[in-house]
């Protein structure tokens, strides 16, 4: 008789844990973005919740969402651009610093004013015709 009850009771408590455990691991993400500061708790809390209630389909989408946000950096894109910005502004320095070197050598064909670089594109009269271009001139040719 004993052995029943303990067996009951044992069946009793493990579906407990597991409703319970369920009810914890789901929410993970919304724990996580709490920590983080995430401006989206809320929404990543009710996902959970749905999340939840199909099976865990979106959690691994919620993980994600919720480890994306950092309160040091934010998204990430911030920094990204400014990286970008940093790098172009450095780019323009060195370009204005050759200009100055080649005034100081006397030049070297390029003008001053200008500090983009001169990129050239030639356009083929035979592409613009329609025409088949004529094949490369080699050795065998000439």
């Amino acid at each position: 008789m004993f052995l029943d009850y303990f067996a009951l009771f044992m069946l009793f408590f493990v579906a407990i844990v597991l409703f319970y455990g369920v009810i914890v691991i789901h929410d993970i993400p919304y724990e996580m973005a709490v920590k983080r500061n995430h401006p989206h708790q809320d929404a990543i809390h009710v996902a959970g919740w749905v999340s939840l209630f199909t099976l865990h389909v979106l959690w691994p989408f919620l993980w994600i969402w919720a480890t994306l946000w950092r309160e040091d950096r934010g998204w990430g894109f911030v920094q990204l651009q400014d990286e970008q910005r940093d790098i172009q502004h450095r780019v323009q320095q060195l370009s204005e610093r050759i200009l100055e070197l080649e005034q100081q050598l006397g030049g070297t064909g390029h003008e001053a004013a200008s500090t983009e670089p001169d990129i050239a594109i030639e356009n083929n009269p035979d592409e613009e015709s329609g025409k088949e271009p004529a094949p490369p001139a080699t050795e065998e040719n000439n």
